[in-house]
């Protein structure tokens, strides 16, 4: 598990519960679903309450970026020392356009299902914004990409570890 996921699990264990650890790790860029089902499974949450509540937090922030962040961005780049920032998180996500672009549907499906690094919902719905793909192309491709990766990270850990303790 990563150092930020164990900071926030030191952070909050036995402040609140073990499942809302799990679900505000799954709603968090980065670490997102991925990180959220392996915390699941190093605080000994059942597999299937696991798979639900990051779930559950993965797709939460999905419609909001994909509806919002544009008119964020245009609105945060109006001020001249935030510009830089968003400017930077555009040409960070825009980077990522190509796997995306070409297939848009299966392309950002596929982006935001292989659990790699600099992939995920987050980005995925970010760089499906900024390409103006339409709500309802993006956002069925986002909620199966979190689909397939929640079947990947469920092996990875659950399934797997299973095997060996």
């Amino acid at each position: 598990m990563n150092g930020l996921s164990n900071y926030i699990i030191n952070s909050l264990d036995g402040v609140v519960s073990r499942e809302l650890i799990v679900f505000i790790i799954s709603m968090l860029p980065i670490l997102e679903l991925r990180g959220g089902l392996i915390a699941s499974a190093f605080l000994g949450i059942e597999m299937w309450k696991g798979i639900a509540i990051c779930v559950i937090g993965n797709i939460l922030p999905v419609p909001i970026i994909l509806t919002l962040v544009t008119p964020l961005f245009n609105m945060l780049k109006k001020t001249k020392y935030i510009r830089p920032l968003v400017e930077k998180l555009e040409n960070r996500a825009m980077k990522k356009k190509d796997s995306i672009g070409k297939y848009q549907f299966l392309g950002l499906m596929l982006f935001v299902g292989i659990p790699l690094p600099g992939t995920g919902a987050w980005t995925g719905s970010l760089v499906a914004a900024l390409l103006d793909m339409k709500f309802k192309k993006a956002f069925p491709a986002v909620i199966l990409g979190i689909l397939m990766a929640t079947v990947i990270m469920t092996v990875v850990s659950y399934v797997i570890p299973g095997f060996f303790f």
